[in-house]
């Protein structure tokens, strides 16, 4: 051998290779092969692929000598592949869950079948006719399953299916599945005509009340050996795995519950049957609990089905039939009481069990009685759609587009109805710090938004506005009001102190303990104090609360005070002081800083620097959350503070990460662009991530506007970014010798954790954010170099969480409202993302008065949004939407007006057509296919004056437009 020969051996015989694939006919030839294959971890190929394959083999016709086509014969080695088959239906438990999901229905059909033949079931022996004590379990649990099976697959058959794409047509392929398409239709009917008698088989096992066993690998076995040699076993009631009387009832009624749900859309009366059987079916898995492993029920579709039930069932005991909010929505549409449905809606804001799928689904029915000509309806659509607003106020969601729509009218009314939702949505006394911020927030908006002075009036006079509202806040408002206009006159009540703690002399350490929880002045929590230590001296009152919580950092050095008092005092006075910090009371937190800072000033100098930081701390927060909203710049000293701060190199001080955090992104907020990107010293850059992270952010917002568009930095911060959201890949030996790759989702790569980087984003304020968005997309660079390294399940999510944190800061910011229409576009959720392409171009031309400008609906954007009409079946929207390109897709318009299972108005959309080219296609299609109905109104579009090709450009331009301009409307209407 030469020695490039024996180089080449060498390296092919070093390459790790993958084992191949079992092959199907091995099983034949070695017995106990399939059990072995089975047992393995992840067995290739899988047990359902197995289960195919000896199927697939053992019916495939034969051809004799005259060439003639022949069933398949009934041989040895037929009947070992068709029990081979069964062994793995066995080892699969026969979990019909697993079958189902991963078995055609033919092949499935085949195994139970197959399963009844073993099992001793004549062929055409009808189920019902058959009493099923009287049998062997393993039989009866085989008629049971196949039955079971039967109801369960009409019941599949029911639903709505999304049709998959299909590929390249090629014949072979498409004629195995047009046989198959007509094999299942074939057997679903049989199916169908038998299901009453599958019913009576199921209800006749409801009364058997004894276990049953089903088969086994070994079960099989036995049956497969020459009767002279089965020792009777398989007959006998301990044979196969055993199945309690308890847990066939229980999956038994559910599978009833189920039929008889689906046939009572055409007979309501069966629903009490339904009802039934799924409430045996809760009282059974609350007796016996859901951990069985021989049943598998999906509990969520179960409170579904009862609660769909409880709705669509009449009852005689009137509270059982208005148990829950659904059924009392229901009643109140079907009876038209929509004074009751209004205050339903209104309660349900403050228990928030209503999910807002539902709320809009109701919303949307009563917007289509009220376009069918109830005019009534207009009232308690804008009813309902207040409370559904302010609904997603108080939970975070973004302000829909209806709402804006229907106010854009404003009424003493309106503004009335809109008062009293958002004071009967929040209890003051028990809301959260947040909870109530969200609500003014809402409210200032509001008034923001009105022209009428009188209307802002009734909004800022009202009680709610008064109590959420602080006075520095109600006082800048106004200011901005009178700005606007000087003749408004808002009220300027002043709040009343939320804090009114009684004092008392008591001395009994109870009630002392008690006034030491509520209290918030310094000067009462250290004579409370001093009276406790004078009662005793075991006590370490810093404990008797849980919610007085210290960092670590500082806890270690507080408890080494070895003063008890001073100790106490020392921990009540931050934990009381950090935690009027978190809920925004700042006046009474500084307070209690300033006492802690006088106190340790004495004695430790560690502590004294630990106060000053927390105060630098609170003094940010209340700059932000006052003068700061406003825009008003902070004072300079606060500036050179948070400076002094980040130069600090004073050694064994206990450091928060949340301060440094929040001073980088204070100086980032106010635009201290010059500090971070040329004062800032060098070893504070290399030692602090948030300060280098802030000089990146920094100097790409500062040469935004260069001539360069700040690549050089920009491509720095992309490289920080793109290590913090890569993955360190480790070797590790696992047991069985092999070196495999392990990710670590938090990877030490980077100069911060991805979460931290997050959380560090979103204390960035609105002008800093809409500085990097998508418009400056061609800032960074176009590749990354280690590709492989990059998590990007990681930065899905981040940026996922960057886009939602944007939309709140900036709701109608088109290109972020672009972004997440294209992250819905990429996770499958086409619907979603045709709401939010919309929505785009809706707050950028006036919902679609004006014309969209270009670069939002780019042509990436609108076949992006032709591909989701697609998916979604809507074939007659994506031909009108190929006219919107630049040059007109007539290939895919085409082909989309081909289809004839469209989902959409489809020739109600013909009035949106302005190219004639695709109009004539329309004519001679449904001339061709016959329709003459439909092509009438193709002619009748394509007859308009305004489209002849002789019009001058404009006229046919403007053409064009007032047709884009109805059809978003349309799609808007469809879509939000």
């Amino acid at each position: 051998m030469s020695a490039e020969a024996a180089d080449r051996e060498a390296a092919t015989s070093s390459r790790p290779c993958t084992p191949p694939q079992t092959s199907w006919f091995e099983f034949l030839l070695e017995e106990a092969l399939l059990e072995q294959h089975l047992q393995k971890p992840s067995p290739d190929p899988p047990p359902v692929q197995l289960i195919v394959q000896f199927l697939e083999q053992a019916s495939k016709p034969s051809v004799n000598e005259q060439n003639q086509v022949q069933p398949p014969p009934d041989n040895k080695r037929n009947r070992i592949l068709k029990l081979l088959a069964l062994k793995v239906a066995a080892h699969l438990k026969w979990d019909l869950d697993v079958l189902e999901k991963s078995l055609s229905v033919p092949v499935l059909n085949m195994l139970l079948n197959e399963l009844l033949c073993i099992s001793k079931v004549p062929p055409g022996t009808k189920h019902v006719d058959v009493d099923l004590s009287s049998l062997p379990p393993t039989t009866a649990m085989a008629i049971l399953l196949y039955n079971r099976w039967a109801i369960r697959t009409i019941v599949q058959s029911s639903f709505p299916v999304k049709q998959v794409k299909p590929g390249p047509p090629q014949l072979n392929v498409m004629n195995q599945m047009q046989q198959e398409k007509e094999l299942t239709e074939n057997i679903l009917k049989v199916l169908k005509e038998q299901a009453a008698d599958s019913i009576l088989v199921l209800e006749g096992a409801l009364k058997l009340n004894k276990d049953l066993y089903v088969h086994t690998i070994r079960t099989l076995d036995l049956l497969a050996m020459e009767p002279g040699m089965v020792n009777g076993e398989t007959e006998s009631s301990t044979a196969g795995l055993k199945i309690s009387a308890e847990e066939i009832q229980c999956q038994v009624c559910y599978d009833l519950g189920a039929i008889y749900f689906q046939q009572g859309s055409t007979n309501a009366a069966v629903h009490e049957n339904a009802k039934e059987k799924f409430f045996k079916t809760k009282e059974l898995i609350a007796k016996n609990g859901s951990s069985s492993l021989h049943f598998t029920i999906d509990e969520e579709r179960l409170a579904g089905y009862c609660q769909a039930c409880g709705v669509l069932t009449s009852s005689s005991d009137d509270a059982s039939q208005q148990a829950t909010p659904y059924s009392q929505i229901h009643s109140c549409m079907k009876s038209g009481n929509y004074q009751d449905l209004v205050k339903i809606f209104l309660e349900d804001n403050l228990t928030l069990s209503l999910p807002v799928q539902f709320r809009q689904s109701v919303l949307r029915e009563l917007f289509q009685k009220a376009q069918q000509g109830n005019d009534a309806l207009d009232e308690v659509c804008f009813k309902v759609c207040v409370c559904n607003t302010v609904c997603d106020v108080l939970q975070g969601r973004t302000i829909d587009i209806q709402f804006c729509q229907l106010f854009l009218k404003p009424s003493k009314e309106k503004i009335d109805f809109l008062l009293e939702v958002c004071s009967r949505s929040i209890n003051l006394e028990n809301a959260s710090e947040a909870l109530k911020r969200k609500m003014a927030a809402f409210l200032k908006n509001l008034c923001l938004g009105l022209e009428d002075l009188q209307l802002v009036f009734m909004i800022s006079s009202h009680e709610l506005f008064i109590k959420l509202l602080k006075d520095d806040e109600r006082k800048l408002l106004i200011d901005q009001m009178r700005k606007r206009s000087p003749r408004i006159n808002l009220c300027t009540k002043p709040v009343t102190s939320f804090y009114d703690i009684p004092a008392s002399a008591s001395v009994n350490i109870g009630q002392l303990e008690h006034q030491l929880i509520l209290s918030v002045d310094p000067w009462r929590i250290r004579q409370i104090l001093i009276e406790l230590h004078g009662m005793t001296s075991e006590r370490q009152f810093w404990t008797i609360s849980n919610k007085w919580e210290v960092p670590n950092v500082y806890g270690n050095v507080i408890l080494g005070i070895k003063d008890n008092l001073t100790r106490d005092l020392v921990y009540i006075l931050m934990a009381k002081g950090l935690h009027c910090c978190a809920i925004k009371d700042f006046v009474h937190a500084k307070q209690l800083f300033a006492a802690c800072l006088e106190l340790v000033t004495e004695f430790s100098p560690k502590l004294r620097q630990v106060m000053l930081n927390e105060m630098l701390l609170l003094d940010i927060y209340t700059h932000e959350a006052g003068a700061g909203v406003s825009g008003e710049r902070p004072p300079s000293d606060l500036i050179s503070r948070v400076r002094g701060y980040l130069e600090m190199r004073v050694p064994d001080i206990p450091l928060r990460q949340v301060i440094a955090e929040e001073c980088v992104a204070f100086l980032l907020n106010w635009r201290e662009n010059e500090y971070l990107t040329m004062q800032v010293p060098l070893p504070l850059v290399q030692t602090n991530p948030y300060v280098k992270l802030g000089q990146l952010l920094a100097a790409t917002c500062k040469e935004l506007p260069g001539p360069k568009e700040s690549r050089r930095t920009a491509k720095d911060l992309w490289e920080v970014v793109v290590q913090i959201c890569s993955v360190s890949n480790q070797h590790k030996r696992g047991n069985d010798g092999r070196v495999s790759l392990i990710k670590h989702r938090e990877s030490t790569l980077g100069i911060m954790y991805r979460s931290e980087l997050l959380s560090f984003i979103k204390k960035l304020r609105e002008d800093i954010v809409n500085d990097i968005a998508a418009e400056h997309i061609s800032i960074w660079p176009s590749s990354i170099p280690n590709l492989q390294s990059v998590d990007f399940e990681a930065v899905a999510v981040t940026v996922k969480e960057l886009v939602s944190y944007a939309l709140t800061i900036n709701a109608n910011n088109h290109f972020w409202l672009i972004i997440q229409a294209d992250i819905y576009f990429a996770t499958n959720q086409y619907s979603a993302a045709l709401h939010y392409y919309l929505q785009a171009g809706a707050v950028c031309s006036d919902f679609f008065n004006k014309m969209v400008p270009p670069d939002v609906y780019t042509d990436q954007v609108i076949k992006r949004m032709i591909k989701c009409c697609s998916l979604l079946n809507c074939h007659t929207q994506v031909a009108i939407l190929c006219q919107f390109l630049r040059e007109v897709d007539y290939k895919t318009a085409f082909k989309a007006l081909q289809e004839q299972n469209s989902h959409d108005a489809m020739d109600s959309y013909y009035e949106y057509i302005w190219d004639v080219t695709i109009l004539e296609y329309l004519t001679y299609l449904h001339h061709k296919r016959g329709e003459t109905d439909k092509r009438q109104i193709a002619i009748k579009a394509i007859g308009q004056t305004e489209l002849n090709a002789s019009n001058p450009e404009e006229v046919l331009q403007l053409a064009a437009q007032r047709r884009k301009k109805k059809f978003l409307q349309a799609m808007a209407k469809l879509y939000f």
